[in-house]
């Protein structure tokens, strides 16, 4: 079942690619693990289509990585989800690479957990698209300044930015938004080797892809 809805979505990416003019394989699908089962993930990783993985908080993913013991190397886990400062050196121990980077007291305290481990952490600045209090990340006209400040932030690598689009209906009201996040990612990591720009989920991948995302973040779609 798992394996089919794979399938299906890469289909649908590759479709949406096509239409964009684009190639199928520039689009790197991540596996969002927060409401699967342990026999899910399992299927998952068994079925070798996707080698990477996305958790919202760090305790759920290390308990689930536990769960797996070996099986959690043959994929690359990234931390999707708001990380307090405090948590730092935690989700160090847990995840490959932060896309959710929003502010530089988590910078200075991911870099300081890193010093002297000779181990350089991707992160994705995550850009707030929405007015909600509760969602995370930095106002769209903040990221030319932030990237400048995380130059003294030596053990992190700015790759790229990730966003989640607001829960607008129809669907398609979501584009102006990704529209937006390519200009912003464009403006500031054209010629950046690898630069990544992290959009859509379920319900909007399509649409993401058309406008130029690199990765897009599926759960749902995956394991229902």
């Amino acid at each position: 079942m798992i394996l089919d809805n794979i399938r299906q979505i890469r289909y649908r990416i590759a479709a949406a690619a096509k239409r964009a003019g684009r190639d199928p394989n520039s689009v790197t699908l991540i596996a969002v693990t927060k409401y699967a089962k342990l026999e899910q993930v399992l299927e998952l990783l068994d079925s070798g289509e996707v080698r990477e993985v996305a958790e919202n908080r760090v305790q759920d993913a290390q308990a689930r990585k536990d769960a797996l013991g070996g099986k959690s190397r043959e994929a690359a886990w990234r931390l999707i989800g708001h990380l307090q400062s405090n948590k730092a050196k935690k989700a160090l121990e847990t995840f490959d690479a932060i896309d959710s980077l929003d502010s530089l007291n988590l910078a200075e305290a991911l870099d300081k957990s890193l010093a002297g481990t000779g181990r350089k952490l991707p992160v994705l600045l995550q850009v707030k698209l929405s007015e909600r209090e509760t969602q995370s990340g930095l106002p769209p006209e903040a990221v030319g300044e932030f990237l400048k400040s995380l130059e003294a932030f030596t053990n992190l690598q700015a790759r790229g930015l990730m966003a989640i689009a607001p829960n607008l209906e129809p669907v398609e009201a979501v584009r102006p938004h990704f529209k937006r996040m390519k200009e912003l990612f464009d403006r500031n990591f054209s010629g950046v080797a690898g630069a990544q720009l992290s959009l859509g989920m379920s319900r909007d991948f399509e649409i993401a892809v058309e406008e130029g995302a690199t990765h897009v973040r599926v759960g749902t779609s995956i394991f229902s």
